[in-house]
């Protein structure tokens, strides 16, 4: 997607991006300071809309809070989604701290440790066993509270999907227990006093081909179904995962949603329902949900030219978004989104490279974009900030403050 076609996404007022309504130079008057984060809230209601429209009604959508933890975009989120998935202690309490009941929180990721595990058998949430030691833990945890945990096995399955982002299942991995292991296991652990609630299988993030997630989830029905007759219980909950991507740079073409959405209402009302008939379908989403919604804006703090090259430098950088810099997972450095967000409607008139302000050639924000003249003020608008933002990055790197967030 082109630049242009995020501006048109937020729209305009009097030629500067409009992020919840509100004009770009106004908001920078409200947060007091750049940079800051800012996730539109209007998007956020809208994407939670069309998924569901899209998606079957019997599957409940659960938000990744790992993707955006701002406690403002959570709490707004925990109205709108039927669950919250966590990967820390901390996320748990903030989860906790919403509308969402307990039973409807899992707790997912490898390296729990045994107090965190304590902490979530003692809140009543779902765990995502994710080893036979973590198991192990959850039992010992529930025998010393006078509890019965809540648990879900985590599969690592025998099958990798293609044109992920980031592989998370399929091979040796760090995440869930190998498919072929599970039997093992729940043989094992068959007697121990757990309420055995089904499976959880991701298998890769950040996935933008509709056909190839579809297959998952089909492999990932016939590979919870096979391994069901071994759990001492009848399965109640099938977390399919996510993989949800969104466009980042020009070349990238949106997720059909109604290709997955089309395949899945086969796929629940077909194989699920005939081989799992008390399962309930999970569709977990972070990234997808708030990735569009969020801007990272910084303000230019000056304009050098270095032998025939101009450079923008901004008072942010990747520091705070980590990933507009290239560092967080890409391969090949490719350029985000950028527009300098209070001239969005003047055409390009330069090339120009938008560096930030630490001391290291990697705090690049976008290389060669061509832009309207920037000058010293103005304000550069990253797109595509809403998920693995301010947390994912580097906060402390070189002392610099941190940067305001704010919900519109």
């Amino acid at each position: 997607m082109k630049p242009q076609e995020h501006v048109a996404a937020f729209g305009t007022a009097a030629g500067e991006l409009r992020v919840g309504g509100m004009a770009l130079s106004r908001l920078a008057e409200r947060v007091g300071s750049t940079p800051f984060f800012a996730y539109d809230r209007g998007l956020l209601d809208a994407r939670i809309d069309r998924l569901r429209t899209a998606l079957p009604t019997s599957v409940q959508l659960s938000y990744a809070m790992k993707a955006n933890p701002m406690p403002a975009v959570v709490q707004h989120l925990a109205h709108r989604v039927d669950r919250i998935d966590v990967a820390s202690a901390l996320e748990l309490h903030a989860a906790l701290d919403t509308v969402i009941a307990a039973d409807r929180v899992s707790f997912a990721g490898p390296g729990k440790t045994p107090a965190e595990l304590r902490q979530a058998v003692a809140a009543g949430i779902i765990v995502e066993v994710e080893s036979p030691t973590e198991l192990a833990r959850v039992v010992s945890a529930g025998d010393d509270l006078g509890l019965t945990p809540n648990v879900a096995i985590r599969v690592n399955p025998d099958f990798a999907v293609k044109g992920s982002g980031m592989r998370m299942g399929g091979g040796p991995q760090q995440f869930g227990i190998d498919a072929e292991q599970v039997p093992a296991v729940l043989r094992e652990f068959a007697a121990a006093g757990v309420n055995w609630l089904g499976f959880h299988v991701f298998a890769g993030s950040q996935n933008l081909n509709a056909e190839i997630i579809a297959e998952a989830q089909r492999r990932t029905v016939d590979l919870v179904a096979d391994l069901a007759e071994h759990l001492p219980a009848p399965v109640r909950y099938v977390n399919l995962g996510g993989g949800f991507g969104i466009p980042y740079v020009e070349k990238d073409q949106p997720l059909d949603l109604d290709v997955v959405a089309g395949h899945l209402h086969e796929l629940v009302g077909g194989a699920l329902a005939q081989r799992l008939p008390g399962a309930t379908p999970v569709i977990e989403l972070g990234r997808y949900i708030v990735g569009e919604c969020g801007v990272y804006v910084a303000r230019v703090l000056d304009r050098k030219v270095s032998r025939g090259k101009t450079y923008l430098v901004v008072d942010g950088g990747m520091h705070h978004q980590l990933a507009a810099s290239g560092n967080f997972g890409q391969v090949i450095r490719r350029n985000y989104p950028l527009v300098v967000g209070n001239h969005v409607e003047k055409p390009g008139a330069e090339t120009a490279t938008v560096v930030g302000c630490l001391c290291t050639p990697l705090d690049l924000l976008g290389d060669d974009v061509e832009l309207p003249a920037a000058e010293i003020g103005d304000l550069i608008v990253i797109f595509q900030a809403g998920a693995y933002g301010l947390t994912a990055s580097p906060t402390a790197f070189l002392g610099h403050p941190a940067p305001i967030e704010v919900l519109v």
